[in-house]
């Protein structure tokens, strides 16, 4: 009952008879966030799969959706009778009810995806790109309206600016640079596509012969990338970064499911399709002429942003008294290279899509409270390393329990590290991994049970990722001091979403997965808690954690199931994530969202996540939160953006939060919301170590005073993993197979004797949840795990 997934044009591109029209109902999944599935009339015409509710809607132009079938991913499963169209914006799950019905229905999708194809392969480009009315390509009016609707949204931001500015021609400028921009990007992405499906045919010529320096494409061009308008769209994204990719690579988008893995049938010429070099030709230059006038006009764009600056700062400077927020605002000037390659408002990532005049409003009119924070992200020392501030003989007493026994939150109190440090041993290597070799015959599959190759792994676990999740305690501490039920539910939805900004940076790696038994323990006093996690089972693979301290208690066991669509990889964890604060005794319970991953195959990956969170108090129901991570659209800026609301019994509004994942949370209306969160900055070079933030840097350091205090399955002592940290990726492929070796043999001889794997410091309570046993940090003080047996991992 696997998925198959179905071959496009394969050889020269040809003049095609055009293939028949196909319509009917088909069940399709509905988009998220509804459940089940629902009949949609659809047409398949000249490559395009059109759907609405009903025919008579179809030829009134009401389209519910429209899909380029040639420019997707198609994979079919003939037992279910299911279709899947990943598109890269949407994963299309459709299924047929007859067999007859489903092997017309792919006959037809297989005839027009090659119809399509060979048609965007041949088309005279010039026309399609210069002269768009003179084509009736459905997917190029989409990009036309998508266009129109982008330079609406443009104007719209010109106004904003001018009126924030009105008296600076920079500024409009500035404006107007970024307009003309986008069009041009908007050229390029249609360029892109055109050069894309020309090359995944047997006849175009290598891309590698295009030399960059020929064309002197400046590598200054990245750096007006960090900060970027609402007006660019999603093409900002998939085409900035691709004169580095035609430079250094043989294959553009080499995430085509339908090349021929082999290289030299990539790059070879046919004599007998002449038109094709030349038009190969005619495309490069163009997207390199594209190309310079964008980098130009952001040049200019950027160097009126400069200036823009310094006249504020100048401003400021003569400015007396000063607002609490123009000092603020000053600050992050203040905070800026010279080189004036960050981004203009402090803190806004590089991927931020607030508009200036939006950005610049939780600054003048946004009151923040930041939670404040002992972080060892806060507190560096002049060379970037943290000192801790915590003395090594001190422990941080918390409550007593019933015997009147003191519980330390800290058992290693007297060799805390001292300093931690502050990168990696060695920056990631470069991967030379072909992922669609390994996952084209897992589409549809969980991957979980796939054995993937340590260079898709970055050197952390799946059980220190959930330790990530702890990076912004703080928030449960001050939820613990806040007398206000709402309020303090906003803390901890807050803590709920600070749970995800870690994941902003790390689309490119996979965490290694733990293998049965394993454990890990963080004890941190400078931020007052400390936690444990121990792989509970293999299959399914589930992971537990259980932290405690003096204002919170925290656990959860998670399953992740992870699906690979074609281009896109979507994570749905199951389980529940438990909090409980001491002061009030509260216990909130809450889902996680679904994650996905995009450009799994080829481009720079990114990931988003969506759904719905609810949040509720078990043990009392005066107020309920619901937050929703909204679902990115192609065509508008709500990329990476939650918006939630507190609601008393009877369901009325007390408190409404917004903002993103990956930034900050606002608590309120815009402008005078405040600020509640945000997320702390980056290292430098992170692109260098896996994306990780500091706290993850230090996630795995093995310091030679913990070393005899740990047991001996502790993640810290993986050598696979250990091994990639250091930059040795052959010799910790060899450990990881020699340990997954290990794993199989241990399972052979437990089901031998009949026996099951009993976990350690887990328990598995009535409800089926796994939840501590309350035994490691006993065991860890007394006797200690070195006089403890335990089984070898590895």
């Amino acid at each position: 009952d696997s998925w198959e997934i179905v071959e496009g044009l394969r050889g020269v591109p040809a003049s095609m008879q055009e293939p028949d029209r196909q319509e009917g109902l088909l069940l399709k999944r509905r988009k998220w966030p509804m459940k089940g599935w629902h009949k949609r009339y659809f047409l398949l015409e000249k490559g395009i799969l059109k759907y609405a509710k009903r025919g008579a809607d179809l030829k009134k132009g009401k389209l519910h959706g429209c899909i380029d079938v040639g420019l997707s991913v198609m994979s079919i499963k003939k037992k279910a009778m299911c279709i899947d169209l990943d598109t890269e914006d949407n994963i299309y799950h459709l299924k047929v009810k007859s067999p007859d019905l489903f092997e017309e229905w792919v006959s037809k999708l297989r005839h027009h995806r090659v119809f399509r194809q060979n048609e965007i392969a041949m088309y005279p480009h010039e026309k399609l790109l210069f002269h768009p009315h003179a084509s009736s390509s459905p997917s190029l009016n989409d990009s036309l309206r998508k266009r129109a609707t982008l330079t609406k949204q443009a104007s719209v931001h010109q106004a904003k600016v001018s009126s924030w500015l009105h008296s600076s021609e920079d500024m409009d400028k500035c404006s107007k640079d970024l307009e003309e921009c986008e069009s041009y990007l908007l050229e390029l992405n249609l360029l892109l596509k055109s050069m894309e499906v020309l090359h995944r045919t047997y006849s175009a010529p290598a891309i590698s012969a295009l030399q960059a320096s020929t064309y002197d494409i400046p590598k200054k061009e990245k750096r007006p990338r960090r900060w970027r308008s609402k007006n660019s769209g999603k093409e900002t994204k998939a085409t900035l970064q691709v004169p580095s990719c035609i430079s250094s690579s043989p294959r553009l988008h080499a995430s085509n499911p339908n090349l021929s893995t082999t290289e030299s049938n990539t790059q070879e010429v046919c004599p007998e399709s002449p038109d094709s070099p030349t038009d190969v030709s005619r495309l490069q230059e163009d997207f390199c002429r594209l190309a310079n006038n964008i980098h130009t006009t952001l040049k200019s764009a950027f160097s009126s942003l400069v200036a823009e600056r310094d006249r504020m700062r100048h401003t400021i400077d003569l400015q007396a008294p000063q607002p609490v927020q123009v000092m603020g605002l000053k600050t992050a000037y203040a905070s800026e290279c010279p080189g004036g390659s960050h981004s203009l408002v402090h803190q806004v990532s590089n991927e931020s899509r607030a508009s200036i005049p939006e950005s610049i409003s939780e600054f003048f009119d946004a009151q923040e409270y930041l939670v404040s924070s002992s972080s060892s992200e806060n507190e560096v020392s002049d060379d970037d390393s943290y000192i801790s501030d915590v003395s090594d003989s001190v422990s941080m007493d918390t409550y007593s329990n019933e015997g009147g026994s003191v519980r330390h939150n800290s058992v290693s109190s007297v060799v805390t590290l001292a300093r931690r440090r502050s990168t990696l041993p060695s920056p990631c290597p470069t991967s030379s991994v072909s992922l669609w070799n390994i996952l084209r015959n897992n589409i549809g599959k969980d991957l979980s049970k796939v054995a993937m190759p340590v260079q898709l792994n970055e050197p952390l676990n799946t059980l220190q990722r959930l330790c990530e999740e702890l990076e912004y305690s703080e928030l449960l501490d001050t939820a613990n001091q806040t007398q206000d039920p709402y309020q303090r539910m906003v803390y901890v939805a807050t803590f709920a979403i600070s749970a995800y900004a870690s994941t902003y940076h790390r689309a490119g790696s996979k965490p290694f997965n733990p293998v049965l038994g394993e454990t890990y323990e963080c004890d941190r006093p400078d931020k007052g808690f400390r936690f444990i996690a121990e792989q509970v089972s293999h299959h399914p693979p589930v992971s537990a954690c259980h932290s405690d301290s003096r204002n919170f208690t925290f656990w959860q066991d998670v399953r992740w199931k992870n699906k690979f669509w074609g281009k896109s990889m979507e994570i749905v964890p199951m389980g529940t994530t438990h909090v409980t604060l001491p002061a009030f005794g509260d216990h909130y319970e809450w889902n996680k969202v679904t994650s996905c991953i995009h450009n799994i195959l080829s481009g720079q990956r990114w990931i988003e996540h969506y759904g719905e969170m609810a949040i509720k108090n078990v043990n009392s129901d005066a107020c309920q939160c619901k937050i929703t991570f909204v679902k990115a659209k192609s065509w508008s800026s709500t990329v990476n953006e939650i918006e939630g609301v507190v609601t008393d019994s009877n369901g009325k509004v007390v408190h409404s939060i917004f903002g993103k994942w990956n930034e900050s949370v606002f608590q309120g209306d815009p402008p005078s919301a405040t600020c509640v969160w945000r997320a702390n900055p980056m290292p430098v070079d992170q692109e260098q170590y896996y994306g990780f933030t500091q706290f993850a840097v230090e996630l795995n350091e093995l310091d030679s005073t913990l070393r005899p205090l740990l047991p001996p399955t502790d993640t810290r002592f993986r050598p696979d993993q250990r091994l990639l940290e250091e930059g040795n990726p052959e010799g910790a492929e060899e450990q990881k197979q020699r340990i997954e070796q290990l794993q199989r043999e241990r399972k052979r001889v437990l089901q031998d004797n009949s026996m099951t794997h009993q976990p350690r410091f887990f328990k598995k309570s009535k409800d089926d949840t796994w939840l501590s046993n309350n035994t490691y940090w006993e065991l860890r003080r007394d006797p200690g795990f070195s006089k403890i047996d335990f089984p070898v991992l590895w």
